[in-house]
């Protein structure tokens, strides 16, 4: 028996946010590897350079800066997420004529998922926020553009809130949409592809195909999005923590200071521990959610 719509809705949004706690758990120190490089590119050789930079400036606490807030953007946005992608599978539906329940094509829940991401969008951005400038303030601190003692999330929250009041979570609100719909069409559509091509290839059902194929999927999607999004995530990056020292530029002129000043590559800095962390992060982040779901659903069978 199919749960009913609300109760559908809760076992998405608990299994989207169960997804987004391993996606933090086993990724957040390449996170802040890739949020550093993309802010301060100037300041590091590479991705070793700043892992062992952070590691000798800080200690291994500094590579789990910004885990509080990037544990609530995660369960936050993923819940949302996965709670919209089941109900814009639906919409999909509906608009192909096509009856409830049946079986969408890869292409069908990219676009559930792309429109989706618009609704998550909404729950990231203040969250991230927080946890960019987190990320980013030892940087700031030592180049002079913030005073030091503002490296909690309480503080960075009291900040953002003196300076901007509640809008000012919103900075990089822009940006963020612009990623997040075609990368989430990547993401989806990327990890639906390969768990089709799974199932082919091992003569299964998609949902059959063991736990190693739904992380591979899960780490090709993820690669798929950065791989699309990369430059805007590294000027939506830029907005949120240069914000700190006084009102950023919009999108589009930050993206051509970057490129007038640092060149093209710049927009790429931190791409090595993004793609490092993809596997890891966003095959758990799959892996927990597919399992999840499936154990809640269980409970629904007739």
């Amino acid at each position: 028996m199919a749960p009913h719509p609300v109760v559908q809705a809760i076992i998405d949004l608990s299994a989207g946010a169960i997804g987004g706690t391993a996606c933090v758990i086993s990724g957040q120190p390449f996170d802040t590897a890739k949020v550093k490089m993309q802010t301060f590119p100037t300041m590091y050789r590479g991705f070793l350079d700043c892992f062992v930079s952070i590691y000798r400036q800080i200690g291994i606490r500094g590579l789990y800066q910004g885990t509080t807030p990037a544990l609530m953007a995660n369960i936050a946005e993923n819940s949302v997420l996965f709670m919209s992608y089941g109900f814009c599978q639906e919409v999909v539906r509906f608009v192909s004529g096509l009856d409830k329940g049946v079986v969408l094509s890869d292409m069908q829940k990219a676009c559930s998922g792309s429109v989706a991401s618009i609704f998550s969008s909404l729950v990231l951005c203040p969250t991230e926020l927080v946890k960019c400038r987190l990320q980013a303030m030892h940087e700031m601190e030592a180049s002079g553009k913030v005073a030091k003692g503002q490296n909690t999330v309480w503080s960075v929250v009291r900040m953002v809130l003196r300076k901007d009041g509640p809008l000012g979570f919103y900075q990089g609100l822009t940006t963020t949409i612009v990623r997040e719909v075609p990368g989430y069409f990547c993401f989806f559509g990327g990890y639906e592809l390969s768990r089709s091509s799974f199932a082919h290839y091992m003569g299964r059902d998609k949902e059959d195909i063991g736990v190693v194929p739904v992380m591979f999927s899960g780490g090709f999607g993820g690669a798929c999005l950065w791989l699309m999004v990369y430059p805007i995530d590294c000027v939506k990056s830029r907005i949120q923590v240069h914000s700190l020292a006084g009102r950023q530029q919009g999108f589009l002129k930050t993206f051509m200071g970057i490129v007038r000043t640092e060149g093209f590559v710049a927009l790429y800095s931190g791409l090595t521990p993004t793609m490092i962390r993809t596997f890891p992060a966003n095959g758990a982040l799959f892996l927990a959610y597919e399992l999840s779901r499936k154990l809640m659903m269980q409970q629904f069978d007739s």
